[in-house]
């Protein structure tokens, strides 16, 4: 399985079954995470995680602290693509799978422009 990602600009590929999506939040400076699945139906929405609470993050009422962490699964929710805001005001989205977390900005460069994700047939 693989993974598209494209800007107006430019595109990239990465082989993979699942990824994790790290970022910041722009306002509350903290830290988000999504484990996100991929297949043939899409992008699937595993579970999440964020560090804290604020403007326009609440955690879902099952969600569980955790180490510090608000952590819930996320059943169901599944996606055809993915759009990642880019603002510049804090750090770029990361993606990780099992073998490497990367900038996505390294992935299809650092146009301040949305990326999209998708699954690659």
């Amino acid at each position: 399985m693989s993974l598209c990602l494209a800007t107006a600009l430019k595109a990239g590929k990465v082989i993979t079954t699942a990824f994790t999506l790290i970022w910041t939040h722009s306002v509350e400076k903290t830290r988000w995470e999504e484990n996100w699945r991929v297949d043939a139906a899409g992008l699937t929405l595993v579970s999440a995680r964020v560090k804290g609470t604020g403007a326009g993050m609440e955690p879902p009422p099952h969600a569980r602290r955790e180490n510090g962490w608000y952590v819930w699964s996320a059943v169901g929710t599944q996606l055809q693509r993915l759009v990642l805001a880019r603002s510049g005001a804090v750090e770029d989205w990361r993606l990780c799978t099992a073998y490497e977390c990367l900038p996505v900005g390294l992935l299809v460069g650092n146009d301040p422009g949305a990326v999209e994700l998708s699954y690659c047939p």
